[in-house]
């Protein structure tokens, strides 16, 4: 029987003591032990900045991509290997910034991956500057004077893109997280998951007092419908987005690979494509 210790491997993590990374590492780690995958099985793809580590310190497939470009790199790996369970991550910075369109187009596509975005609200590899998930008014070397623009709201982003799957959590709260990662690789389709991840170092604002003082679990709102688009954006306006928990989640919607026509019924990898030379030398005219 695979558990999270199955999922580790020898590289040390250097992150900062008491980085918010450490137990998104761990949530993701227990989630796929949970859901039962065996490492071989799993892909963790991520972008650049301190999250974009993340590919390197789980026993997996990994591929550590460019500035915002990890989930073109996930879709295109699910794509060409359907049994794969694949895994985005990235943080604020990667995801709501230069990766923004891809962000956007990934969601409203629904290819079936697991998106973790790892949301400290500042840049913390270069140092701590202001990020798209700063808020107003927020000091750092590149605002001085305090940013002046409104930060992006990534669970309002989601659903109004047509996320079939938002959550959001806590890396303090590594427990409801391990269950919100693991809900979000069972769901079919894009799984939007961000996660409240505190820089220790650079962001003195949002820290993890700050956070257990003003998040709402979802758990304890009576009578909530996860499975109501409407209801989802009003409980998401009312905290301001400081709420965590599976948000929405539709189970109806087909995910793209069930749209694409003559998708492949198995992975590129297994197909014996057999191709003569003629055959062959035909296909390289089309490229000259």
């Amino acid at each position: 029987m695979v558990t999270f210790k199955d999922f580790r491997n020898n590289v040390k993590p250097n992150w900062c003591p008491g980085c918010g990374d450490f137990s998104v590492q761990a949530a993701i780690q227990r989630a796929a032990a949970n859901v039962g995958i065996q490492p071989h099985d799993l892909a963790v793809i991520s972008g650049i900045g301190c999250s974009g580590r993340i590919s390197g310190y789980i026993h997996s497939y990994g591929f550590h991509g460019i500035h915002g470009r990890a989930l073109p790199i996930a879709q295109g790996l699910k794509m060409a290997n359907k049994d794969l369970h694949v895994i985005a991550s990235g943080g604020d910075g990667d995801g709501f910034a230069i990766g923004m369109g891809h962000t956007i187009h990934s969601i409203r596509r629904n290819v079936d991956i697991t998106y973790v975005v790892m949301d400290n609200q500042i840049y913390g590899l270069t140092k701590g500057q202001t990020s798209p998930r700063s808020a107003e008014g927020f000091k750092t070397k590149s605002t001085p004077g305090g940013a002046i623009e409104p930060s992006v709201q990534p669970l309002e982003l989601a659903l109004t893109s047509g996320a079939t799957f938002v959550a959001q959590g806590f890396s303090s709260d590594i427990k409801e997280l391990t269950a919100i990662i693991e809900a979000g690789i069972n769901h079919k389709g894009f799984s939007f998951i961000n996660v409240f991840s505190p820089c220790v170092t650079y962001n003195k604002v949002n820290t993890y007092d700050w956070f257990k003082e003003h998040l709402t679990k979802l758990s304890a709102v009576e009578g909530y419908d996860s499975t109501n688009r409407d209801e989802a954006m009003k409980l998401v306006m009312e905290t301001k987005g400081l709420v965590t928990g599976i948000i929405y989640q539709d189970e109806n919607a087909p995910s793209y690979q069930e749209q694409v026509p003559g998708y492949a019924p198995t992975p590129l990898v297994d197909q014996n494509l057999k191709m003569s030379e003629q055959e062959f030398n035909a296909l390289i005219q089309d490229f000259m």
